[in-house]
């Protein structure tokens, strides 16, 4: 007695398409510098430049209390570096470069770092910011306007001389006593709002800097470092306006 047994055939048909190819990352598309990490490097490298030049600029800027001549001597160094090897004025202007790039830098990687936050997080916690939180994004945010704006008014006035009384063709320590006599008391009073604006953001970029570098956990000490140096740089650079507004330097 013999079985039969039957084959039966295959259902499930067999495909040979190949999967998918799987889509990179947006946050690998661009490399280290377009990444998370890469745009805060990119702030806190700008950042360090920018606190570098607002020193040196506090610096020059103090020489006005030395009388005209030292300040006027201050603002030919700086056009005269490295002559005769570089032409007249050739390294202040890519200084100046240098220092618009740094600005624009800061505030593309600022704006990317926002809006990825923002899209990583489409629905809003449930629990409010602290009142704290919302003040120091309110003054981040404005603060930056506000700087850009004086910094476009501070080179019209005092470098190129183009809303300044005395013209561009004057001395630069004249330039500097007529954009802030006293009859034009709202430049100064721009001027005061905008450095104090820089004050607080420098504070707040200075603490972010080294929370972001793993040193605030670390070292108590630098929360008043930041307070401090915003502080000297506030003081540094408000004291020359002032001293010409109020009749101290004329």
């Amino acid at each position: 007695m013999t079985a039969t047994i039957e084959r039966g055939a295959a259902t499930a048909p067999v495909s040979n398409s190949k999967p998918a190819p799987k889509k990179p990352t947006p946050g690998k598309r661009g490399g280290f510098l377009r990444s998370s990490n890469g745009k805060k490097a990119i702030m806190a490298v700008t950042g360090a430049a920018m606190v570098l030049f607002l020193v040196l600029h506090m610096l020059g800027n103090l020489k006005i209390f030395l009388g005209k001549d030292s300040f006027n001597e201050y603002a030919e160094a700086l056009r005269t570096l490295l002559e005769p090897l570089a032409p007249y004025r050739t390294v202040l202007t890519i200084l100046e470069v240098g220092l618009v790039v740094s600005v624009g830098l800061h505030m593309w990687a600022a704006i990317s770092l926002a809006r990825r936050a923002r899209h990583a997080r489409p629905v809003k916690y449930v629990a409010k910011k602290s009142q704290a939180q919302g003040y120091t994004t309110h003054i981040m945010r404005w603060g930056g306007v506000t700087i850009l704006l004086f910094l476009v008014w501070h080179l019209l006035d005092l470098t190129f001389g183009v809303v300044n009384p005395k013209g561009f063709d004057s001395a630069p320590a004249d330039r500097m006593i007529a954009g802030f006599d006293l009859s034009r008391w709202w430049v100064t009073l721009f001027y005061v709002v905008a450095v104090v604006m820089v004050g607080l953001h420098l504070r707040h970029g200075i603490w972010s800097m080294f929370q972001t570098l793993g040193w605030a956990a670390r070292f108590k000490a630098l929360r008043p470092v930041a307070a401090l140096v915003s502080a000297v740089l506030v003081i540094g650079f408000l004291a020359p306006p002032l001293a010409v507004t109020f009749g101290v330097i004329k």
